[in-house]
């Protein structure tokens, strides 16, 4: 063999070991009402085996700019964590609030328990079932889990392939709480994942425990992880640094979470 082809045999190893490009995320738009449009942000890894519909909690108004930067909500459990459910191959769609509710004081506020609001996530999932189109799960954490529950309870049998709640409203003193909706007609698959030092007022274990136990008893497929550690815990106890968004522990709870869809999702 000649130093020349040696070379290029060696670069052509070099290239073969390097791992694939981070997928870039692309912006879209559909429409999901009479002039009404529901943007999104979208990751698609190679050979995704699902897509994760992320909702964050707050006010939900994440104000996402023609080139994907966020005007609100970067450091949401699950928006700075979007590049961890890619790498663990999902493809994921950050929601925003639709177009009439975006520069909105409140921005969803308590739109999430409405029809309109399930109406705009169904046209996000058929926008998904077609590309990349992979089963589509939808993941919400704090208020988004408002959301995400509503659009299940609303949408069967056109809805999501199943729902992942994480820091859950459960507090029945509190208008966006699951245990208000009519969730006895979800018939997916639902895992909750709750942190067990979670220590805001509408997001307590004990209540999402009450929730779940009741889910069951009505024949709702219903799971329930608690997990631990993490921190250090800064800051509001119902804001996203602390352990309500599960600081410290991200890639722990992602993985919890990925590897539950990927179990449930059948194989392209």
């Amino acid at each position: 063999m000649t130093l020349r082809h040696a070379l290029l045999t060696c670069c052509l190893l070099l290239v073969a070991a390097l791992p694939p490009a981070a997928a870039q995320p692309r912006v879209r738009d559909v429409e999901s009402r009479p002039g009404i449009t529901q943007r999104f942000l979208l990751i698609v890894p190679e050979r995704p085996v699902a897509t994760v519909v992320l909702f964050a909690g707050g006010h939900g108004a994440l104000a996402i700019d023609d080139d994907g930067r966020f005007g609100w909500g970067a450091g949401n459990f699950l928006v700075r964590s979007r590049q961890l459910f890619a790498d663990r191959g999902l493809a994921v769609a950050v929601i925003d609030a639709p177009s009439d509710l975006v520069r909105a004081r409140d921005g969803l506020g308590r739109s999430r328990v409405t029809p309109e609001h399930a109406q705009d996530v169904a046209a996000v999932i058929a926008a998904l079932r077609k590309d990349p189109g992979v089963p589509v799960w939808l993941v919400g954490t704090s208020r988004g889990t408002t959301s995400a529950a509503n659009a299940a309870s609303r949408l069967a049998p056109d809805g999501p392939d199943g729902i992942v709640l994480t820091a859950t409203i459960a507090s029945n003193s509190d208008w966006g709480s699951l245990g208000r909706m009519a969730l006895d007609a979800v018939r997916v698959p639902v895992l909750f994942v709750h942190h067990e030092d979670d220590q805001c007022r509408v997001t307590r274990l004990g209540d999402t425990q009450r929730l779940v136990a009741a889910l069951k008893a009505a024949g709702v497929p219903a799971e329930l992880v608690t997990v631990n550690g993490g921190g250090p815990a800064m800051g509001d106890p119902c804001e996203a640094r602390h352990y309500h968004g599960f600081i410290g522990i991200e890639p722990q709870v992602v993985g919890t979470i990925a590897d539950w869809i990927k179990a449930r999702s059948p194989p392209r």
